[in-house]
């Protein structure tokens, strides 16, 4: 069996930047152990697998290490896959998810955005060897019940954040967003999710489902510019919209090929 399989660099503008994800559309679903069977081969922070259903796509994400409810970065990339190489012309795209149903629109710029669930934040205590783990101590902490959101003072003591992943990855959470307000942009941020088979995630739809509602209420503004400084890099336009957050970008594709299956 031959299944397509495109690699796309998203939330960016170039090649080599952003956050690279396997986009596999299929005829219809093969079994979970080879899904994560084809996600751990394909060793990309997620790996998207789509199929056609009703008028839109039931779409679901894979880390090299389990299946994930909610993936911006592999959302946009599958946007792209289907607006740029499988011929579809409709502005607005529909997913089916394990997140409910999203949305991806073609912007008069030629971004892509995403319509994803804000998530509400409750401000906790540091939890045990959350600084320890950082590295560095947050002014703040705050609980999504998905993530920890820590609170840095500026944009240069998040770049400078090493941590620890292995002790992150025994924290009760699947990842550690930090983020500082920033110097070109409003917020700078990073993503930490070891405990599911990402060390260091280089640019962070899903993230800014927490850090939007909780930018947007520093500053006092719904529209935001958002740069994740990883080491790839990535530039994202947000805005909030009551309990939904816009999160925009570009993408770009590195790969299109196909994988060889048995049978």
């Amino acid at each position: 069996m031959r299944l397509p399989l495109y690699q796309v660099d998203a939330f960016t503008d170039r090649l080599f930047g952003g956050n690279p994800a396997a986009v596999m559309p299929l005829p219809h679903w093969l079994d979970d152990v080879t899904l994560a069977a084809l996600a751990a081969e394909n060793n990309l922070s997620e790996t998207a697998f789509l199929v056609a259903e009703g008028a839109g796509w039931r779409l679901r994400w894979f880390t090299p290490a389990i299946e994930v409810d909610l993936c911006g970065h592999a959302t946009l990339a599958s946007a792209h896959v289907l607006f740029a190489h499988l011929g579809v012309r409709s502005e607005r795209l529909q997913f089916s998810t394990a997140s409910g149903p999203l949305s991806v629109a073609r912007l008069a710029d030629g971004r892509l955005e995403l319509d994803f669930p804000a998530r509400t934040l409750t401000a906790i205590s540091a939890p045990a060897g959350l600084g320890e783990a950082l590295g560095a101590t947050p002014q703040a902490v705050f609980d999504s019940g998905c993530n920890y959101l820590a609170v840095f003072a500026d944009e240069a003591a998040v770049g400078a954040l090493r941590p620890d992943f292995r002790a992150l990855a025994a924290l009760e959470r699947q990842g550690v967003i930090v983020t500082a307000a920033g110097e070109a942009v409003d917020f700078v941020s990073r993503y930490f999710a070891p405990a599911a088979g990402i060390d260091e995630d280089p640019v962070t739809g899903s993230a800014h489902c927490e850090l939007t509602p909780y930018w947007a209420e520093c500053l006092g503004r719904s529209a935001l510019r958002a740069r994740q400084v990883s080491a790839r890099g990535g530039t994202l336009g947000v805005r909030l919209n009551g309990d939904r957050v816009g999160i925009a970008g570009r993408a770009v594709t590195y790969l299109c090929g196909q994988v060889e299956l048995p049978g």
